[in-house]
C-alpha cells in the first residue's frame, strides 16, 4: 500500500436496495450465521472424536468445515454490526484485510474442493491402492499446496487493488470490501487492476472446475462399470454431496467477475449466497447425506446433552 493514500477509512453502504429492511435482514443473517457456526463446528467435532472417521476423506471434510467457519466470519460480523444500527465505517487497513482474507479463504477452499474430487477419484477408481496413494504425507502436502495457491492469489489481488491511490470518495456501494466495489473509488486508472483481478479469479475458478470435471468424469465412468445396483448407489452417494457443494460454490464466483459492468444488486445477492448461505448448506448436505457423519453427530449431541443434564 502506498503511503500517499489520503483515506483513513471507507464507509460500507450495505446491501443495495435494502433500505428499511435492516432489522429483518439482521435477524435472518444472525440465524444463518449462528447455524453455520454450530453446524460446521459439530461436524468437525464429530470427525475428530470418532476414530472411524480418521480417513483422508473425512480429514478433508473436517478442513472444509473449518473453512466454512472462517470464510463467512470475514464479512458477516461487520455486516451484522451495521445492520444492527452501528457504524458502517471500516478502516483502510481493515478494508484491505477483509479483501485479502475473503480471497485467501475462498481460493483455498476452491482448491480444497479439487483435492476432495481427486480423493474421491482415487477411492472409486483405485480402491485397493487408496490408502497407499492418499497416505498422510500426501494429504498434508495437498492441503499445503491449496493454502499456498490461496495465499498467492489473495496477495496478487490485494496488491493490485491497494497499490492505487484512494484520495476522494470513500463510500463503498456494497456490504464488504471486494474488488468490483473498491476499485471505482480509486483516483487513478483502474483498468489494469480490473483486468488482473477478473482474469486471476476467473482463471483459477475455471482451472479448479476443469480439474473437478476431469475427476468426476472418470468417477462416472467407473460407477457405470460397477455391476451391482447397490455398489453403484454407494459409490454415487459418497460423491453426490461433494458435487452439489461444488456446483453451489463455483457458479457465483464466475458470475460476479465476468460481468462487463458490475451490478451491485446482482453482486450482493450472489455474494450473500456464496458467503452466507453456502457455508451453512455444507453442514446440512454432509450431515444429512453421510451415514457415518450422522452416527458420529448423534454420539456428540448425546454426550453434550448428557453432560449438560448432569
Amino acid at each position: 500500500m502506498r503511503n500517499h493514500t489520503e483515506l483513513n477509512e471507507f464507509i460500507l453502504l450495505g446491501i443495495p436496495q435494502a433500505e428499511g429492511l435492516e432489522t429483518v435482514l439482521f435477524v435472518i443473517f444472525s440465524f444463518i450465521y449462528l447455524f453455520t457456526m454450530i453446524g460446521n463446528l459439530l461436524i468437525f467435532t464429530a470427525i475428530v472424536s470418532s476414530s472411524a472417521l480418521h480417513t483422508p476423506m473425512y480429514f478433508f471434510l473436517g478442513l472444509l468445515s473449518i473453512f466454512d467457519v472462517l470464510f463467512p466470519s470475514v464479512t458477516c460480523p461487520k455486516m451484522l454490526f451495521y445492520l444492527s444500527g452501528q457504524s458502517q465505517a471500516i478502516s483502510y487497513k481493515g478494508c484491505a484485510a477483509q479483501l485479502f482474507f475473503h480471497h485467501f479463504l475462498g481460493s483455498t477452499e476452491g482448491c480444497l474442493y479439487s483435492v476432495m474430487a481427486y480423493d474421491r477419484f482415487v477411492a472409486i477408481c483405485h480402491p485397493l491402492r487408496y490408502m497407499l496413494i492418499m497416505r498422510p504425507g500426501v494429504c498434508v502436502g495437498l492441503v499445503m499446496a491449496a493454502w499456498l495457491v490461496g495465499c498467492l492469489q489473495a496477495t496478487i489481488l490485494t496488491s493490485f487493488t491497494f497499490q492505487l491511490t484512494y484520495c476522494g470518495p470513500n463510500r463503498v456501494d456494497y456490504f464488504f470490501c471486494d474488488i468490483p466495489a473498491v476499485l471505482p473509488l480509486a483516483c487513478a486508472d483502474t483498468s489494469l487492476a480490473q483486468k488482473v483481478g477478473s482474469a486471476n479469479v476467473v482463471f483459477l475458478a475455471l482451472m479448479l472446475w476443469f480439474s473437478v470435471c476431469v475427476s468426476y468424469t472418470r468417477i462416472g465412468i467407473a460407477i457405470l462399470r460397477i455391476r451391482s445396483a447397490k455398489g453403484r448407489q454407494k459409490a454415487f452417494s459418497t460423491c453426490s454431496a461433494h458435487l452439489t457443494e461444488i456446483l453451489c460454490a463455483y457458479g457465483p464466483v464466475i458470475i460476479i467477475y465476468l460481468q462487463p459492468t458490475p451490478n451491485p444488486l446482482l453482486g450482493a445477492v450472489v455474494q450473500i449466497l456464496n458467503n452466507v448461505v453456502s457455508p451453512m448448506l455444507n453442514s446440512l448436505i454432509y450431515s444429512l447425506r453421510n451415514k457415518e457423519v450422522k452416527r458420529s453427530l448423534k454420539r456428540v449431541l448425546y454426550n453434550v446433552i448428557f453432560t449438560a443434564l448432569e
